[in-house]
């Protein structure tokens, strides 16, 4: 068993890290707001990362679960993270974050020795929780055995896409694909509801062909019902996506679907949805479509 600081206990990290204590692992925990370690602690075995940092660390990973790309140089090296790692410690970055970064920070990480891999995940809330997460891996290919065994807990399907920063731009290709996919749905919903059809026995029909995915299957009934707290919020959404169109401007494309869907979740950040989640594209056609019958 592997000794492993997980660090970033919110609605993903919590989960990842408790099937790891699960496991059997030596699982230290830290997080900004002490109270999600508390919280952590009383329900799983496990211990809290002194503060400060302390010299010398000896663990075979570091695991972040965190926002941004400052949260993880921050992390990283403001707080000396780095320094205190000996040699071979793998660093897995579960963040999703710019491929500038994830490049960074490897270059800074091998100097010591230390192996920084990008490994985002896919599958939301619900697959932390049921530890059915697709992990997208970034690293030297001497690291990514290790990576695999330290990770299986939490992990339905994993894949080597490259050295570091290439999964980072796989998460690229996944939140392009699912902003499109949510915006047609969306639309596709809307136009049945005031097409007067039978909205759920549509749904099921299409899910069955052509039309058919996993956001349509797990997301048309909440989206019917208004609700929308249930997976990746709007405002996380907006900065994958800012990722996602800096990163194609340095590839010379333009991603005009993305572009578009990231100007309209703005636009539900703006009318104070940053909370909800990024199937909440329904309801801001729902509006316009109101707003346009009051006119």
């Amino acid at each position: 068993m592997a000794d492993i600081l997980f660090i970033g206990l919110g609605v993903m990290g919590a989960p990842m890290a408790a099937h790891l204590a699960s496991a059997g692992h030596a699982v230290t925990v830290t997080n900004r707001s002490p109270a999600k370690v508390d919280n952590w602690l009383q329900k799983h075995k496990g211990s809290a990362l002194p503060h400060p940092i302390p010299p010398r660390l000896d663990l075979d990973a570091v695991i972040l679960c965190v926002g941004n790309d400052n949260d993880v140089r921050e992390w990283l090296t403001v707080k000396g993270l780095l320094p205190a790692l000996k040699p071979g410690t793998l660093i897995i970055d579960h963040s999703t974050t710019s491929a500038t970064l994830a490049e960074e920070m490897a270059a800074r990480c091998a100097e010591t020795g230390v192996y920084f891999c990008d490994v985002p995940v896919s599958g939301g809330e619900q697959g932390a929780i049921n530890g059915q997460l697709s992990l997208m891996a970034g690293c030297d290919s001497a690291a990514y055995d290790t990576l695999v065994s330290l990770t299986a807990p939490y992990t339905k399907a994993i894949a080597h896409m490259g050295p570091p920063g290439c999964g980072q731009k796989t998460k690229m290709v996944n939140q392009i694909c699912i902003t499109g996919l949510v915006e047609a749905l969306s639309e596709g919903i809307l136009f049945a509801q005031k097409a007067g059809l039978d909205v759920d026995k549509v749904m099921q029909l299409v899910s069955q062909g052509a039309a058919g995915s996993w956001q349509l299957s797990n997301r048309y009934k909440t989206m019917l019902a208004g609700e929308y707290d249930h997976g990746f919020a709007v405002e996380l959404m907006c900065k994958d996506l800012d990722i996602c169109l800096d990163q194609a401007g340095k590839l010379g494309l333009e991603l005009p679907v993305a572009t578009l869907v990231s100007g309209y979740y703005r636009e539900l950040m703006l009318a104070g949805h940053n909370r909800k989640d990024t199937s909440s594209l329904l309801l801001r056609l729902q509006e316009l479509d109101a707003a346009k019958a009051e006119d």
